[in-house]
């Protein structure tokens, strides 16, 4: 069972000082594949997406063959983060690393795979493939880290039928069946902002659990739905603000 946060503490830091007498930390376990994160508490969103980042500083680490112990003041240093932070960020899903040695880069890394449920592939459909929807289909780094664009759909007739790589356009009208027959359980949103609620209802309706929306409008999904939303133009805006105001 996990200690609550504030019973904790900093004994989640893997380099505690012994004289504080703590009890040595467990080797961590990583969590089964079918692990959903419905069954823990809930946690705060940015800390998921800190764990993302701390899941790709593991692999540049292991990819350039360093297998030192990783504590948690090398983590800090490496994303920008606090240690303590990162210890906080870690502890609510349980123990890693040993007591004055850090953390193991391979244990840790296969745990925040199981986490972060990105330890088996996940199958998308791509609605929308105009500038950026053929931007999106070109960008290798899905496959890299298991997403697989699995279906392209547009309702412009003039585009069905043409090949992007091995995928062919089809028809809106094809989206459940291939949602049900591919195992698609995420899609991608390309469409521009007048477009987008339509093409949500047609997934949530189709079965799609996930969404990724990049069209400029707010959209509404059901309860069981989960959405995530990238307004590119609100991150220039905020770029815009820093240039002005800094």
């Amino acid at each position: 069972m996990t200690v609550p946060i504030d019973e904790r503490n900093e004994a989640g830091d893997p380099g505690w000082d012994a004289s504080t007498n703590r009890r040595p930390q467990s080797r961590p376990v990583p969590l089964p594949a079918n692990a959903h994160m419905a069954r823990l508490p809930r946690i705060p969103e940015m800390t998921v997406r800190r764990l993302s980042t701390y899941y790709r500083v593991l692999r540049i680490l292991e990819a350039t063959g360093d297998s030192e112990p990783l504590s948690s003041d090398r983590m800090s240093d490496l994303t920008g983060f606090t240690a303590a932070q990162v210890r906080r960020d870690l502890a609510y899903f349980g123990n890693f690393g040993k007591r004055g040695v850090g953390y193991d880069i391979g244990e840790l890394q296969e745990s925040l795979k199981n986490i972060l449920g990105i330890n088996h592939p996940w199958r998308i459909a791509l609605v929308g493939v105009g500038n950026l929807g053929t931007a999106l289909l070109s960008y290798r780094n899905f496959t890299a880290q298991g997403f697989v664009i699995a279906g392209a759909f547009d309702a412009d007739p003039t585009k069905h039928g043409r090949a992007y790589g091995s995928l062919i356009i089809r028809p809106m009208e094809d989206l459940p069946v291939a949602v049900r027959n591919e195992n698609i359980s995420m899609a991608i949103v390309a469409v521009p902002g007048n477009e987008a609620q339509t093409v949500v209802d047609v997934m949530v309706a189709a079965g799609i659990k996930g969404i990724l929306n990049f069209a400029p409008v707010k959209v509404r999904v059901p309860a069981g739905v989960h959405l995530s939303r990238v307004d590119l133009s609100i991150e220039i805006e905020y770029l815009s603000y820093l240039l002005t105001n800094g």
